[in-house]
């Protein structure tokens, strides 16, 4: 089961814009959030004290359907768009089958981004709905959840879906610049060559809108973007985030409009005024051979 689920994580992932010449819209986001290729703060074993459900302190029943329970309550401000979380969390079918979770990948957390359609409609509603410290059981019916479609073997078509989870903290990025933000979740810190002026970058990427999910997967194709920083026509805080980016780094990058495509759009595939989250693997950084 593992290693299918392993096939299926790098099969529906990853990012965008560098040169999208050719590029096809994709599908929306409906995926296991921990296919997100995501990351944790430290290592070890998932920390699953919320499994002990204790006694339900509210609920609330939204007019889609979504139902939430709290097991305990965070304080501060509700989460919203753009807010990124550190989050330990199950998805469950109603028959008990856990079909999603970090601690499938062997992590004790993952980060998540709200508003960019990285998991289901019914976590961007929930999540907005909780606070950082909440921990929750969030009931989210089939049509905000995957819907009419399946991936055999893992869940099934018009699955009800059941969230465990707890909002850890906001995470703060590693670095920001001019606006973007850049959170590396994973590094190699034996690589030393960092990307900026006379060097090249190979990376995959998964891009994401708040209007369109996963528009861009080079992993699909197996076809990932390079770039130099003297190259035209790049999205401006994509090349300004990556650089010092080294090789086998993964991270996410937020990219407010103004710093991607602005009033303008591009295409059909980024709306005027969207930013652009891109969650990134460094394939290389080598000097420029020419």
């Amino acid at each position: 089961m593992m290693k299918r689920f392993e096939i299926f994580f790098i099969m529906v992932m990853v990012f965008a814009a560098c040169d999208t010449t050719g590029v096809k819209k994709e599908e929306g986001g409906n995926k296991p959030a921990s296919d997100l290729i995501n990351g944790n703060k430290q290592g070890g074993e998932s920390d699953n004290s919320f499994e002990n459900n204790g006694e339900v302190k509210d609920e609330v029943t939204l007019s889609n359907g979504l139902n939430i329970k709290w097991y305990k309550h965070g304080e501060g401000a509700k989460l919203a768009d753009y807010d990124m979380v550190r989050i330990d969390y199950k998805v469950r079918l109603k028959n008990g089958e856990v079909i999603d979770g970090n601690h499938l990948l062997n992590k004790p957390n993952m980060l998540f981004m709200i508003g960019f359609g990285m998991q289901t409609p019914g976590w961007d509603i929930a999540l907005k709905e909780l606070k950082v410290g909440d921990e929750a059981e969030i009931f989210i019916p089939s049509k905000l959840a995957r819907g009419e479609k399946e991936v055999k073997g893992l869940f099934p078509a018009n699955s009800d879906n059941i969230l465990k989870i707890k909002i850890i903290e906001k995470a703060s990025p590693t670095w920001e610049v001019d606006g973007n933000r850049v959170w590396v979740f994973e590094e190699n810190k034996k690589n030393k060559m960092k990307f900026d002026e006379g060097k090249q970058i190979e990376f995959h990427t998964m891009a994401f809108t708040p209007s369109n999910a996963l528009y861009i997967n080079t992993f699909r194709d197996n076809n990932p973007f390079k770039m130099k920083l003297e190259d035209y026509g790049l999205v401006p805080g994509l090349k300004k985030s990556l650089i010092n980016a080294k090789k086998a780094d993964r991270m996410y990058v937020y990219v407010p409009s103004e710093e991607a495509y602005g009033n303008k759009g591009y295409l059909d595939l980024v709306k005027p005024n969207e930013p652009i989250l891109y969650n990134i693997l460094v394939m290389d950084v080598a000097l420029d051979a020419q």
